[in-house]
């Protein structure tokens, strides 16, 4: 069978600096790969000092739209649109602005994920851990509407509308960019003697966050440079001589080689550690249902949520 793996993100660029490496290396693989983008970005910034200029922020929604475009050319995959608006990075106080993603009934904003889930039918999902990766109300509401929609797509009961139902098998949190992702890439350039700029992100980094297990770590140095070309697409967004990019990439893929994620659910018998995110389903016949209450891929394992990975209590429904 043809394998299918979804990752929902924020904004355009998030795609391209979490997780661009496994999408591209399972695309190049031959699995289909979704990208969705719970909203256009319209009110970031713009972090890159040489697209600063006018004309760029005036008409910031448009350019986002078309440099998504050229990273998913770049990465090999599909992407969608969600709909929602940017909810932009608040003050502390500040509430947020009318319409905006983070304002959306919960039940109503998952409804959009479910129609996609159920016309795509992936059989991985991936996306943000309950902090976001970082504290963005659109990231806190990405993972929110993930988890509501990786749920109830499989129940036919819920948002009928959106279409016959459809489970898929595991979801994933996002991983990478850790703090001891940061800390070995430092060491091994001070140990080379290199200059590092690891050492400013680590005096601001937060304690990591608690529970949050690596359990799967992916092979994919091999994509780097991809995904280093689709997050330079994000121009506005990316100062190609600041941030991530200054790291040596030698040095990361002799040290890190990989992309790094949390197992939160699995409706599949899982042994970790893993290096998959399709581990348990390459193995034996799998023939995807989508029919009934709860089915879905894989429903005719009969196994229930992977009590080893520590998250969701209950099985199938």
């Amino acid at each position: 069978m043809t394998l299918r793996l979804m990752s929902v993100h924020a904004h355009p660029d998030d795609e391209s600096s979490k997780g661009a490496a496994t999408l591209a290396k399972y695309a190049a693989e031959g699995v289909e790969v979704l990208v969705v983008t719970c909203t256009g970005g319209e009110r970031g910034d713009v972090l890159n000092p040489a697209m600063d200029r006018p004309g760029v922020r005036e008409n910031l929604a448009e350019i986002r739209r078309a440099e998504m475009a050229e990273a998913r050319r770049i990465l090999g995959v599909q992407q969608r649109f969600l709909g929602f608006v940017d909810s932009g990075l608040l003050a502390p106080g500040e509430p947020p602005p009318d319409g905006c993603f983070a304002l959306w009934p919960l039940e109503e904003a998952a409804g959009r994920l479910v129609a996609l889930i159920r016309e795509f039918r992936p059989h991985v999902v991936v996306t943000y851990d309950e902090t976001g990766g970082y504290p963005h109300p659109d990231h806190i509401r990405t993972h929110e509407v993930t988890v509501a929609a990786f749920d109830a797509a499989g129940q036919a009961d819920r948002h009928p509308e959106a279409g016959p139902p459809w489970r898929p098998l595991k979801l994933y949190y996002q991983g990478g960019l850790s703090r001891a992702w940061f800390q070995t890439l430092h060491d091994a350039m001070t140990a080379r003697g290199l200059d590092s700029a690891m050492g400013a992100v680590l005096d601001e980094l937060p304690a990591e966050p608690a529970g949050l297990e690596i359990t799967t770590r992916v092979p994919c140095a091999e994509y780097f440079a991809t995904r280093d070309r689709a997050l330079l697409a994000h121009a506005t967004q990316i100062d190609p001589h600041a941030g991530f990019m200054l790291h040596d990439r030698d040095i990361e893929r002799q040290v890190w080689s990989t992309e790094d994620y949390h197992l939160a659910r699995s409706h599949l018998p899982v042994t970790l550690p893993e290096d998959d995110l399709f581990a348990g389903l390459r193995t034996g016949p799998q023939t995807p249902q989508a029919s009934g209450a709860g089915a879905g891929a894989g429903a005719e394992s009969g196994s229930g949520m992977a009590g080893s990975t520590g998250a969701g209590s209950t099985g199938a429904s």
